[in-house]
């Protein structure tokens, strides 16, 4: 089982794979490197002097540089490491894209809707425009279980705070977001809740959704009428007979679109599980499916990988307003904008935010990018896509499924629980966290470290199991009814 791994050939540092103790010597480029002092899991050691001011180099990129001299075997991380980001950049566009070979795709059992999309669940969701009727929409979910029957896969609530009280840009927000989950896919019938009074009307929330199919959307307001459990239940009715007419059938892979996340991240994310879901979306994108990767904050740093990998220069203008956008949106609230990773990443191996980045964005594999989409927006092209969405777990993964996201692969080092309303796959970095969260741990990237499976391996173990998820497998987090939804406040529109 190897102890460390030198990513690129021009790193001067390796990652251990397991725990280095002081003393023991680690292979490295035909020799050997003793570690000077004990080294975690997931986090680096030099492997060649390197002078203070000199720049630390992992995944064949600076990821900022040395605050102290160090010694070769030399544990490298926040104590004698240092960021080298500062501000906004002036990007230039120097494609270096590379279509993927085209490869037929295999089918999975899904739901056809009638407007023709594809969908990998047959749920009822009941959607609130306002957090004043959260308790009556969870009271509809609780006493009418019975409605799940025959195709039906569950009824579910995702509840709110919001669609009161706010004005401007953050309204409308509230409003995209919300009318994006009623559109999605995996809803084969939708109840609107609304209360009566809040500013997020009834007339509003019609514009915002433009067409729609009155079978399968239906709007209740708990003001109008006198009982609105009964009033709902009658609903919910109708909505049940409805999304029972839905039959799983076979639908090709290409018509796939799955969101790409990480969090809880540690110094193996981009060694095993980052790497595994970008050799999965390149197989999707190869196949004529969709792939998003969203978290903006988090390519700071990293968008070199990124950027020369725009199908065009529109959409590489496109990619440079959101990078920078998010920036200013920094800016704006007096934040730093290089003020990250969190205390769990630092724990976990992750020293500066170009480290955070540098693994993070291993989850878009190589395919070329063929869009950016706004906070809200749908997926509309085939291939890598990029969204405009926060770091934040919850919030990323919401503007995912808004996005029209099948599924979310979520990779994590330190593991979370949560679920969003789209199937969440958790993918553990490391072995010991897949044996220790059986129950949040979906797959185990971390074979990758141990030497049991090379990436493209893990990669298509992936593929298999994702099919799996949308012909009806249920993730750790839908089993046990895990699911949420953050809006995101404040944020910039594109």
């Amino acid at each position: 089982m190897p102890l460390a791994i030198k990513i690129n050939p021009k790193d001067n540092v390796v990652v251990a794979l397991h725990p280095i103790a002081k003393g023991v010597a680690v292979p490295v480029d035909g020799g050997a490197v003793t570690a000077v002092e004990d080294i975690p899991q997931g986090h680096k050691m030099a492997i060649a002097p390197i002078q203070k001011g000199e720049n630390v180099v992992k995944y064949g990129f600076p990821i900022g540089h040395a605050t102290a001299d160090a010694a070769p075997g030399t544990w490298m991380h926040t104590h004698n490491v240092h960021t080298n980001l500062s501000g906004e950049i002036e990007y230039s566009y120097h494609p270096d894209v590379h279509p993927l070979a085209p490869v037929e795709p295999e089918t999975f059992m899904g739901y056809r809707r009638r407007d023709g999309r594809a969908a990998i669940r047959n749920e009822i969701w009941i959607i609130p425009t306002v957090g004043c009727v959260n308790d009556c929409a969870k009271a509809l979910v609780r006493d009418n279980q019975d409605l799940v029957t025959g195709a039906i896969d569950g009824l579910y609530t995702f509840t709110h705070p919001f669609g009161c009280s706010q004005t401007g840009h953050d309204h409308a927000q509230t409003r995209k977001l919300l009318a994006a989950l009623v559109r999605h896919p995996n809803a084969g019938a939708v109840l609107v809740l609304s209360l009566g009074c809040e500013n997020l009307t009834h007339e509003q929330f019609l514009e915002e959704l433009g067409d729609y199919d009155h079978d399968r959307v239906k709007f209740l307001t708990c003001q109008d009428v006198e009982d609105e459990l009964a009033a709902g239940r009658e609903i919910l009715k109708e909505l049940a007979a409805y999304a029972g007419q839905f039959r799983r059938e076979p639908i090709p892979a290409s018509e796939l679109v799955v969101g790409m996340k990480c969090g809880g991240s540690d110094g193996l994310s981009g060694i095993t599980a980052n790497p595994t879901i970008g050799r999965f979306s390149d197989m999707l994108c190869a196949r004529g499916g969709s792939t998003v990767l969203t978290e903006v904050p988090e390519m700071f740093g990293a968008e070199g990988f990124l950027m020369d990998r725009c199908q065009n220069e529109q959409v590489f203008g496109k990619a440079v307003r959101m990078i920078n956008g998010f920036k200013e949106y920094f800016i704006s609230h007096n934040e730093v904008v290089y003020d990250n990773p969190s205390p769990g990443n630092k724990q976990g191996g992750i020293t500066t935010l170009e480290d955070k980045s540098c693994g993070c964005v291993q989850k878009g594999g190589s395919a070329p990018i063929m869009d950016v989409i706004g906070y809200g927006d749908p997926v509309v092209t085939k291939g890598l896509n990029m969204l405009y969405g926060p770091g934040n777990d919850l919030v990323s993964a919401t503007a995912l499924t808004a996005a029209g996201a099948h599924m979310i692969l979520f990779s994590t080092g330190r593991g979370t629980p949560f679920g969003a309303p789209a199937p969440t796959l958790k993918i553990a970095t490391n072995s010991q966290l897949a044996e220790k969260k059986k129950n949040w741990i979906d797959f185990n990237a971390g074979v990758v470290a141990d030497g049991a499976r090379t990436l493209d391996e893990a990669g298509a173990d992936l593929y298999n199991l994702v099919l799996e998820v949308a012909g009806g497998k249920l993730t750790c987090a839908e089993r046990k009814g895990f699911r949420e939804i953050s809006i995101f406040k404040d944020g910039v529109v594109l």
